[in-house]
């Protein structure tokens, strides 16, 4: 250990922490708050809900406020929350209390590097569902500060993750005011005041319902085509490099994640021409979940190719804007209409033939584009604060490598809780 990390002492996880004792029975105490691994989201430290302890009759372990849960299943090691209230667990949750001179909020981001989960990783056990031991975490060593220290560190880390939860508020409020937008853009429009009766609902006058195979282009052959059938595309296909195959998990209601990349050759790609999609195209997912989600395919590419389950839709641009076209097939309308149009139980699916009748609302040309500029503009709101969250969480990272290994200290001043809190180094 250096000097500048002399008032650290090394420490394994059993000196700092303690599994708490105590079972609990609901027959004896019914109605207590139940927290399993359910209810917490994988790894942002946030409680996505809560159950009822009489829900089911197994004996589980208390928790209190303060205590840190951890998951000890392998697939759910990044599933951690700080409990602000008591409650009862599930046996695969280990509740951590932390010893005298432990901060506990110091173990709360303990437990969340990826070094420790790393290392509980390799000690996993058992086949159908691996999972570690408190007596495998007990042996983890740590460089452990002096307690003003550790209160400074978890100060810090805790304001990153108070930016995170603000932006995550602001994300799902924008998401409800977007939703609410879709409901009334895409059925009602702007400043209407006449309506008339369809099929789909009361529509403003002036609109059109029409089938959706009605807004393909005219002037190209594939405009409104399907993906190649299974067999004329299969996996020994699948090459490093070339023109890139659109996935099922590549289309998001409304936008295209390249989190999943597949090639396969140009000699293919040529092959299945029909089958090809070009940028600014729309394709739509056959499958779900959900099933007749949409996004516009983007232009880091000259050309894709479709997988099975991808439908080609090129718009008449002439008379139709392609971004409108999108919002208003991943709208409530359209979607509860693939739905009842679509075949299978454990999960959705829609054939072309369906796809192409169901029915699109569609305004004048110019109202067209005004609606879809203002569900761009609030679009683009969401995404910029979704790589806000991104850019925090990356420093939050950063900021755990360095401030709970020692290597960058932090200033203690007289005042623990001082807000003046500064980082050397940084």
């Amino acid at each position: 250990m250096n000097s500048q990390t002399s008032s650290w002492q090394l420490k394994k996880l059993e000196d700092i922490c303690e599994v708490r004792k105590g079972k609990f029975d609901p027959k004896k105490e019914p109605n207590t708050i139940y927290i399993g691994l359910e209810h917490i989201e994988q790894q942002t430290g946030r409680l996505l809900g809560t159950g009822d302890s009489g829900e089911t009759t197994s004996i589980k372990s208390i928790f209190k406020t303060g205590d840190v849960l951890f998951g000890k299943l392998r697939p759910y090691l990044r599933k951690y929350w700080f409990a602000t209230f008591d409650g009862v667990c599930a046996t695969e949750i280990l509740p951590l209390t932390p010893k005298k001179g432990i901060d506990s909020k110091f173990l709360f981001y303990i437990i969340q590097q990826d070094k420790f989960v790393d290392y509980l990783d390799q000690k996993s056990y058992g086949t159908k569902m691996p999972r570690t031991s408190w007596k495998e975490m007990a042996e983890y060593n740590i460089n452990l500060p002096p307690l003003s220290e550790q209160r400074k560190i978890a100060a810090i880390l805790s304001s990153v993750d108070e930016a995170i939860e603000k932006t995550e508020a602001i994300i799902e409020q924008t998401e409800k005011v977007k939703k609410g937008l879709m409901q009334q853009l895409l059925t009602k429009g702007i400043g209407h005041t006449k309506f008339k009766k369809t099929e789909i609902g009361e529509i403003p006058e002036g609109w059109e319902v029409v089938e959706l195979q009605d807004l393909a282009n005219p002037h190209d052959r594939y405009a409104f085509t399907g993906g190649p059938f299974g067999s004329d595309l299969t996996a020994k296909e699948y090459t490093d490099e070339g023109v890139q195959i659109i996935q099922l998990q590549n289309i998001k209601e409304g936008y295209f994640s390249n989190d999943y990349q597949i090639f396969t050759s140009e000699a293919k790609a040529d092959e299945l021409l029909s089958c090809n999609i070009y940028p600014g195209d729309i394709i739509i997912a056959k499958m779900a979940e959900p099933v007749a989600r949409a996004c516009i395919v983007p232009n880091h590419a000259q050309r894709f190719v479709m997988a099975s389950d991808g439908v080609r839709l090129s718009v008449d641009k002439e008379r139709f804007v392609t971004d409108y076209v999108v919002y208003a097939i991943n709208a409530p309308y359209f979607r509860e209409q693939a739905i009842n149009n679509s075949t299978g139980t454990t999960r959705l699916r829609i054939g072309l033939s369906a796809l192409r009748k169901l029915k699109i609302l569609i305004p004048p040309y110019e109202e067209q584009q005004k609606i879809a500029d203002i569900m761009t503009k609030i679009s683009q709101k969401i995404e910029a604060e979704k790589t806000k969250i991104e850019k925090l969480t990356v420093i939050k990272k950063g900021l755990m490598q360095v401030l709970l290994t020692g290597k960058v200290r932090v200033k203690v001043d007289d005042e623990v809780n001082n807000p003046t809190t500064k980082v050397m180094g940084l």
